[in-house]
């Protein structure tokens, strides 16, 4: 069986039809729509000589047996964002099936090394807040005493939501059985931003996950009557906040990947008629590289105090959360780069600002990389993200290369 990039495509749409209605995807994690497309899955890999199971964080594992016991992995995820696009997540998987399938038409039946293609479980998190369970999981990174009392609108529990499905959350751990013999991991996603269109490039080589620190600011003033407080008199904490908002533009500015966004604020009393007197502002800060984004850090506290000061205010901060950047393994990276050239005749490297299911595999020490391919107008998580046919082509076979270098790369290795 040869390579058929067209038919991935067809897939895709496929899925569409069995998953989506007019407002987008709707493969969210933990739900029905989301079992009947891992269903749909399972009875697709029924065509190939593989082992499947489900590990016990729910990860599906399709496992092509090699003559070394060593394993390339190829991974994805079934489940979408509520109203999301067709591409997120199941480009990934389904390109990875139509590598699978190529392999093991090849080599008599039993290639090099084992190859396993994994859909991991609610890489999303849109139900639960939760995002890459699964891939934590596998990766021993779960943080079970936090997530088992996760709740989503409807006030169902996640732990009760994972037992629907036949998975218990105390079990998480022994997902990790999985990583025996794992020697390398290769993901292809779209790039879910518009450099590569920018550019021109139907391709582009991932240089890692950008490192995440995100806060809650909160800026403390006065509340007082809008009509009898003076403009010299006031302790408007939306002012000081307003002035960071536009700050953190420059502080992102200074370097070439970086970003800073204030992507919430809540003003108290929050009334037409009252100066603020408290307003809360979330920050997301964002690099590849470790020390700017503690730079960043460090600039951003010092303007809030300096702003802060000339509202007459003060400011606290509180961290929501923070994960480190995670760089790809260099020799994939070489290796992804090469696979993209030849597919495409020209590759970028790029860092990702989303996280990624690579990120939870590279941070239990396997060897990792990913590829991305275009977003059209760089849009993703909404039914309009689309990217052209010929270039999701392009990714197969890109995909499919850069599986062949990795598997000859694997024997390389002690």
């Amino acid at each position: 069986m040869s390579l058929n990039p067209q038919r991935t495509v067809a897939e895709l749409k496929e899925l569409r039809a069995l998953t989506a209605d007019e407002n987008g995807a709707q493969r969210v994690a933990w739900t029905d729509t989301w079992l009947r497309a891992r269903e749909w899955f399972a009875a697709k890999v029924k065509e190939l000589p593989v082992e499947q199971h489900r590990d016990a964080a729910g990860n599906h594992w399709v496992t092509l047996a090699g003559a070394s016991e060593k394993a390339l992995l190829i991974g994805g995820h079934l489940d979408s964002v509520p109203n999301g696009g067709w591409l997120d997540g199941a480009l990934d998987l389904l390109a990875g099936l139509e590598v699978l399938r190529r392999i093991a038409s090849g080599f008599g039946g039993r290639p090099p090394v084992t190859v396993r293609l994994v859909d991991w479980a609610d890489e999303e998190g849109a139900r639960f807040g939760r995002s890459v369970l699964g891939s934590s999981a596998f990766a021993g990174t779960h943080s079970i005493a936090a997530d088992r009392g996760r709740t989503d609108r409807d006030g169902v529990k996640l732990e009760d939501a994972l037992r629907r499905c036949g998975v218990e959350i105390d079990q998480f751990p022994e997902a990790r059985k999985e990583r025996k013999n794992a020697a390398a991991y290769i993901e292809l996603h779209i790039e879910q931003g518009p450099v590569l269109e920018r550019m021109g490039l139907p391709l582009g080589v991932v240089l890692g996950t950008k490192g995440v620190e995100r806060h809650i600011i909160t800026f403390h003033g006065q509340e007082a009557h809008a009509g009898s407080t003076p403009m010299n008199a006031r302790r408007d904490a939306l002012a000081a906040a307003a002035k960071l908002a536009l700050e953190i533009r420059s502080i992102a500015g200074k370097h070439e990947e970086a970003v800073c966004t204030m992507g919430s604020v809540k003003t108290f009393p929050g009334i037409a008629t009252a100066v603020v007197g408290r307003c809360e502002a979330t920050l997301d800060q964002r690099d590849l590289d470790a020390g700017v984004l503690a730079q960043m850090y460090r600039e951003a506290q010092e303007a809030s105090r300096r702003f802060a000061a000339e509202e007459n205010c003060t400011v606290e901060w509180t961290r929501l959360w923070n994960i480190e950047p995670v760089p790809f393994h260099k020799d994939l990276l070489e290796l992804c780069e090469q696979a993209v050239r030849e597919t495409s005749g020209a590759a970028h490297r790029l860092p990702s600002g989303p996280l990624h299911d690579a990120a939870e595999v590279a941070r239990a020490g396997i060897p990792s990389v990913m590829m991305f391919v275009q977003s059209l107008k760089g849009i993703s998580h909404n039914k309009i993200e689309d990217t052209r046919e010929e270039h999701l082509e392009m990714a197969v076979v890109a995909l499919d290369r850069l599986a062949s270098k990795t598997m000859e790369w694997i024997l390389t290795q002690r």
